[in-house]
């Protein structure tokens, strides 16, 4: 019988993505107890597998139990601080440390590896926490063969990943510091959303997209940029971008549209948006453009959906925008708007689209 770990890693599957790593420090990331006085040396691991990962757009973070501030001096004093989002450091389990990660980045626990010396912490985290999978160090210098850490694409979003979080803390700071409704906040942002068709030059990160996203994609299907690309040329689909920009940077491409246009029917056969975008209502301004423009030519609109567990949200975002049942098959879901309640664009966000 396989003990807790390894059933934890048996869950390790190949079309698995891992977007965070999460690290111990004490023998894990460092030789030494930090506690004890050692002098911690790094493993000739560490350095090369943070900057490899980072550019990958696989995010860095810590749950260790250690004394914060000098746990963080530490860090500091080798020059990798920065690569680590949201460390928790103190003495809590590593399980609740590890939630709190993900709750602060917005991701599914299926999406986080963690890393520990220690046998019980990774029995803990793999009991606890069965989506997470859990690695010793010596699996470290294994990470970049690996499949769940290896995206079939990496663009320039996926290179400044790290950086778009780092914004997204500021954004998140300066929220909590307004005075203000939340709509009078969004104000303040100057949100600038881009609609438009994709080009060959979007595909990468499209792709990308539907491999990366789950809580709000509506079939939980990747596709390749090749899928994609027979799109472009197809007479009888398209496929819309969503990019996004406001004063602290830009997001770059944060969702996907595909329509499949037949006679005076459309049909959304996918529509998914970043997690990292939604609290902004941006979803929504997609989807009543899609309204508008099926309205507008004369097209019953109609969407369909896979609801999956993870994308409750995206059902849940078609229902307040009108859509309903109209039928069903097994995990298929056939939805349709009657196109007469069509939200305008919010005030707070500028709006710019080709049709």
């Amino acid at each position: 019988m396989l003990d807790a770990t390894k059933q934890n890693q048996e869950q390790g599957k190949k079309d698995r993505i891992i977007k965070c790593l999460v690290w111990d420090l004490d023998d894990t990331l460092w030789k030494g107890t930090l506690l004890e006085g050692d002098r911690v040396e790094l493993f000739p691991y560490s350095e090369r597998m943070l900057r490899l990962l980072d550019s990958r757009g696989i995010l860095n973070s810590v749950a260790s139990k250690n004394e914060d501030q000098h746990a963080r001096e530490a860090l500091s004093g080798f020059g990798l601080d920065h690569y680590f989002l949201f460390p928790q450091i103190g003495w809590s389990s590593k399980s609740e440390s590890i939630r709190k990660i993900a709750a602060s980045l917005n991701i599914g626990l299926d999406a986080i590896a963690f890393v520990d010396d220690q046998p019980f912490e990774r029995e803990e985290v793999a009991f606890q926490l069965p989506q997470v999978l859990c690695l010793s160090p010596d699996q470290v210098e294994d990470i970049e063969h690996m499949p769940e850490f290896t995206p079939k694409v990496i663009t320039a979003e996926s290179a400044r990943r790290r950086l778009m979080y780092l914004e997204d803390a500021q954004r998140t700071a300066s929220e909590s510091e307004f005075q203000g409704s939340p709509a009078e906040f969004l104000a303040t942002l100057d949100m600038q959303v881009s609609i438009a068709r994709a080009r060959p030059i979007d595909l990468d990160r499209a792709s990308e997209l539907t491999l990366r996203t789950n809580q709000f994609n509506t079939t939980g299907r990747g596709y390749s940029v090749d899928e994609l690309n027979a799109f472009l040329d197809s007479d009888s689909h398209r496929l819309y971008v969503v990019e996004l920009q406001d004063k602290f940077g830009g997001y770059g491409i944060v969702g996907l549209g595909l329509l499949e246009c037949q006679d005076d029917i459309w049909t959304i056969k996918l529509m998914l948006m970043s997690c990292r975008v939604v609290s902004r209502g941006i979803g929504t301004v997609f989807i009543n453009y899609l309204m508008r423009l099926a309205r507008n030519t004369e097209s019953r609109l109609r969407a369909e959906i896979y609801p999956n567990g993870k994308n409750r949200l995206m059902q849940i975002a078609y229902a307040f925008a009108g859509f309903r049942e109209i039928a069903r098959d097994g995990d298929f879901c056939l939805l349709e708007n009657n196109l007469q309640n069509i939200q305008d664009v919010p005030a707070y966000v500028s709006l710019r689209s080709e049709e």
